[in-house]
């Protein structure tokens, strides 16, 4: 197998130092708990821990050497590239890569529906070639030039997911990547307490549209309230390729029906006039919607469609971000938990609802967190979503946070079950009233830890051994 990187190539890209014996990685990591054999362990310094600590470590769990600004004690024999800087040595690792691939290149941004889009592009794409996609949600200033450095030399095409929460912070992510098509899945006023509105945020998203490589596409969800906004944008930078997908009329990938059902969620639309049919994996009308824009990324691309169409329903939410999970219960029955534990916002969270309204269940077990980065819209959009709340008809409604406030005294003290400043001081309260028959829905923000009310309910049903009873359910992953 051709390796990812060898000596040469690396110092040559990066113009550093090689110490200690020739060396060639099949992969690139920046956490030494997670080495795999012949990576390149990046030591990244960060205001906690310095990854020079780990170099040892990592060379010991099978590392074939470091990337590193300077040499730890000890290991002045040790097969380690010496650069100025590792955040910049990392970022020569991924231009390089980048001016090496014949790869067609797809960058997503958008306020919601990001890495699901992801996923999906490359489900489709892997149909018509090797295809890789940046893990997870690596999209910042670390995880893109991370996911690009892997990027290996033989594959037919890449998907990068790109992410902000300030301006100026896409700009040279897409100038990095070069992409030869972008998709902005929509902007909603997401991370909006670091902008003046919501048309700093559609041109922050905007940015993407600055790497793409010359005759490049810009694909664009015409539904979106700042559509117009973006594809001047995209005609002041001299993009000429502009495809649409929505369900307006002039859309080039037009959603005619979108019906979520209780294993993914049907489509009906048309591309390009020609009526064509799919379902997703993912469950609800945002996961139909996305779908819309993969679609039109293919078309926009000129590939076949149709022998795509069908991995769409290979892909559906993961763990943390909708993912459907079957638990055991302390009373020896068996309840779904939809875990969005990850992340939230507005109309993340609106979509979560419209989900969890729509499943059959004994009882409705609610659990809200704080929705964070709203600033001073905070209080407004917390207490926003009651009427989303109650059209659920939830059993019991859980919150938690200092903004979740808001939401406790818009429903009315008699209608929330409890209230707590901390997600840690609501998870045994949850986890002693789930049942069997019960649906439960989690969501906050990352910051509140949420997934410490996920933990506690899949404690609550441990089986003799301590195993946890719970899996993933057919449709989810």
């Amino acid at each position: 197998m051709t390796a990812l990187w060898t000596r040469d190539a690396a110092v040559e890209a990066t113009q550093g130092q090689a110490h200690g014996p020739d060396w060639s990685a099949s992969g690139v990591t920046i956490d030494s708990r997670k080495i795999a054999a012949d990576d390149l362990f990046v030591a990244l310094p960060g205001e906690r821990v310095d990854g020079h600590d780990y170099v040892a470590a990592a060379l010991q769990a099978g590392a074939a050497a470091a990337l590193v600004s300077r040499v730890p004690e000890g290991l002045e024999d040790a097969p380690l590239l010496v650069v100025t800087d590792v955040l910049e040595g990392l970022e020569d690792l991924a231009r390089a890569a980048r001016a090496r691939s014949q790869a067609r290149i797809v960058a997503v941004t958008g306020s919601v529906g990001k890495t699901g889009t992801k996923e999906m592009l490359a489900a489709c794409l892997a149909v018509h070639g090797r295809t890789v996609a940046s893990v997870g949600n690596l999209n910042n200033h670390i995880g893109a030039p991370l996911s690009l450095a892997r990027l290996p030399r033989d594959c037919d095409f890449a998907v990068f997911e790109l992410g902000m929460n300030h301006a100026d912070e896409i700009r040279p992510l897409t100038r990095l990547v070069a992409p030869h098509a972008t998709v902005i899945t929509n902007v909603e006023p997401v991370h909006i307490e670091f902008f003046d509105g919501i048309d700093g945020i559609a041109d922050a998203k905007a940015e993407i549209l600055e790497g793409l490589e010359p005759g490049g596409i810009a694909v664009l969800n015409a539904d979106n309230a700042s559509f117009e906004r973006i594809r001047a944008r995209a005609r002041t930078l001299g993009v000429d390729r502009i495809a649409t997908f929505g369900q307006g009329a002039t859309c080039d990938v037009r959603g005619l029906a979108i019906e979520p059902g209780t294993d993914g969620t049907r489509v009906t639309a048309t591309v390009a006039g020609v009526e064509m049919h799919w379902t997703v994996g993912g469950i609800g009308q945002h996961w139909g919607f996305n779908s819309l824009g993969v679609v039109a990324v293919l078309h926009a691309l000129k590939l076949d469609i149709a022998p795509c169409l069908e991995r769409l329903a290979t892909v559906s939410a993961m763990r943390g971000r909708g993912g459907q999970i079957a638990l055991a219960t302390a009373d020896g029955g068996s309840a779904l938990l939809i875990d969005e534990s990850y992340n939230a916002s507005p109309p993340a969270v609106r979509a979560a609802l419209s989900v969890f309204g729509g499943t059959r269940a004994a009882r409705r077990i609610l659990v809200l967190g704080d929705m964070r980065e709203l600033g001073e819209t905070a209080p407004t959009a917390h207490a926003g979503l009651k009427d989303a709340v109650e059209a659920t008809q939830p059993d019991a409604i859980y919150l938690c946070g200092d903004a979740m406030a808001h939401l406790r005294d818009a429903l009315g003290p008699d209608r929330v079950t409890l209230w707590t400043p901390t997600a840690g001081a609501l998870a045994d309260a949850v986890a002693d009233n789930v049942k069997d028959g019960d649906v439960v829905l989690i969501k906050g923000s990352l910051a509140m830890g949420m997934k410490a009310i996920v933990t506690a309910l899949e404690a609550a049903g441990k089986d003799e051994t301590g195993t946890p009873a719970s899996r993933i359910r057919a449709g989810g992953r």
